[in-house]
Order: structure tokens, then C-alpha cells, then sequence
């Protein structure tokens, strides 16, 4: 099945706006900024499903028991509710879907990838009073309960299993072959949550060169983040060339070049040559 189609023009401006002023404020709210990158993938995602995916997290945070003590009692009490009660979860089949990475279509399917599980398990804990951040282990997002020395690690992708030592040394082996290092456990910014979201649309799209519709505006989210990569530019010039924009593609090279230019001049000459290979496709 097609995912959602994107909102119109004007709507999409505008959800772009909000999203840009969020992701710059004081405190960016994360199921705020989740929730716009889910109206900018789904046109039927206006203000009141949004709303509606708000008081959700309320409602679940409102079940879960008042204050159950330690980090292991908020972090079994999340699991009993999200993972056995309500059978949130994920399989490697919904790394294929695109809703996998949509906050909304998550709390409607109860199935996701492991960070916008993860997304779920942060802010209903959070509206609980839980001590609760997200880790963003390589090759797989977690969720940490209580303080660095007394950290309970949980994986929402497994229903909320609470990982041993051991458990987490085998995610980060499986993913990368390394060790796990202490590093690895720093919690993770709310803006650096949304931006491995939107990578992971990303590569989503990468893999289906006839959604470049959909590459295209998670790059452009992503340049919308206070802090982003460079190459980013590179990326939507190059999609915006594929997509017939030949122009504004072209236009978007050429500055891209200028940047490059100040650190590798032959490199900026051959994106210069893109540009106007670009700009003769118009001929």
C-alpha cells in the first residue's frame, strides 16, 4: 500500500514554520516536533488528530501506577503497561513501512521502529513523573530510567524488555562489532532524537527512488534543525535535480560549491559541473 500523501502547499508551509520555531526554542518539545513530521508525511493529520495524539499520551501516562519507586519499578511498570497490557511493539516487517517513523500512526498500529517506540515510552513516562531519557545506542534507540550510576536500560522494540549489562553489550556488537562504551549512554537531546527520525525517513526513501517526494521533505526538515549537516544542501540538490527541478537544483549546487570552495576546490569545480550539467537539462 502507498503511504500518506503530503499535505497541500500552503499547509505544508506552515507546518514547516511551527516545526522551525519549535526545534528553536528554549525547550523543544519532542512529541510536538514528532507530530508535525507526521503531518508533513500525512495530509489527513490536521490539528485535531494531532491534538488527539497528545491527549493520548496523556491518557496512557494516566494509567500507569502513581509513582512505583526506583528506576526498575517505573521502568516494569511501562513495560506491564505499553508492552504486555497494550502490546506495543515492532518486528523487522515495520522497518519497511513508513508509519513506522510517524508518532501518530505508531500510537494508532502500536507498532514501530525502536526510537518512535521509544518516542512513546519517553513521553508517557515523562508526563508520569519519571526520571526517563532516550539512549541512542548505535544501530538502536533505547530507554534509560534514573540517573547514569543507577540507569535501567528498556527496549520498547521488544515490548519494553529491561535489558541487562550484557543485553546491551550484544544490541551494540550486533549493530557495529564494538564494545559498549559509557558514551554510548549519555541521554539523548530531544533534537537529536528528531534528527535520527528524520534519517531514518530518509533512508526509508533511499531505498525507493520513486518516493523522492518523501526524501525530499525529511531533508528539509532536517535543514530546519538548529544544527545540521552541511552536506544536507548536497542532498536536496541532488533530489531536487531528480525530481525535475533542474533551477532551483541547480542554483542549490552552486552554493553548496561556494561552501566546499573555502576546503577542497576540485571538489567544489566538479559540483559546479553538476550544476551546469543540471542547468542543460533545461535546453
Amino acid at each position: 500500500m502507498r503511504p500518506p500523501y503530503p499535505p497541500p502547499p500552503e499547509r505544508s508551509t506552515e507546518l514547516r514554520r511551527r516545526f522551525a520555531e519549535e526545534a528553536r526554542s528554549e525547550r523543544p518539545d519532542l512529541a510536538t516536533l514528532c507530530l508535525l513530521t507526521g503531518a508533513e508525511a500525512d495530509g489527513t493529520l490536521d490539528e485535531a488528530g494531532m491534538d488527539a495524539a497528545q491527549m493520548e499520551l496523556d491518557r496512557l501516562a494516566g494509567l500507569l501506577p502513581f509513582r512505583p519507586g526506583g528506576p526498575r519499578s517505573w521502568a516494569v511498570a511501562l513495560r506491564e503497561l505499553l508492552g504486555d497490557r497494550l502490546g506495543f511493539h515492532g518486528s523487522p516487517g515495520d522497518y519497511r513501512r513508513l508509519e513506522s517513523s510517524l508518532l501518530h500512526e505508531v500510537l494508532r498500529r502500536r507498532r514501530g521502529l525502536p526510537i518512535l517506540l521509544s518516542v512513546v515510552w519517553m513521553e508517557v513516562a515523562r508526563r508520569a513523573g519519571a526520571p526517563v531519557c532516550g539512549v541512542a545506542l548505535p544501530g538502536h534507540f533505547v530507554v534509560g530510567f534514573g540517573p547514569p550510576e543507577e540507569q535501567v536500560l528498556v527496549d520498547p522494540f521488544d515490548g519494553g524488555r529491561v535489558l541487562s549489562g550484557a543485553d546491551a553489550e550484544l544490541l551494540v556488537a550486533g549493530a557495529t562489532g564494538a564494545a559498549l562504551h559509557p558514551s554510548m549512554l549519555v541521554p539523548a537531546a530531544p533534537l537529536e532524537v528528531v534528527s535520527r527520525i528524520l534519517n531514518n525517513i530518509r533512508a526509508w526513501a533511499a531505498a525507493r527512488p520513486e518516493r523522492t517526494d518523501v526524501a525530499l521533505w525529511a531533508v528539509e526538515l532536517s535543514l530546519l534543525l538548529p544544527s545540521h549537516a552541511a552536506r544536507l544542501r548536497y542532498e536536496r540538490a541532488q533530489l531536487l535535480v531528480q525530481r525535475g527541478d533542474f533551477v532551483e537544483g541547480a542554483r542549490e549546487l552552486d552554493a553548496y560549491a561556494d561552501v566546499v570552495s573555502a576546503v577542497d576546490e576540485p571538489a567544489a569545480e566538479r559540483i559546479r559541473g553538476q550544476a551546469r550539467a543540471a542547468r542543460a537539462m533545461l535546453n
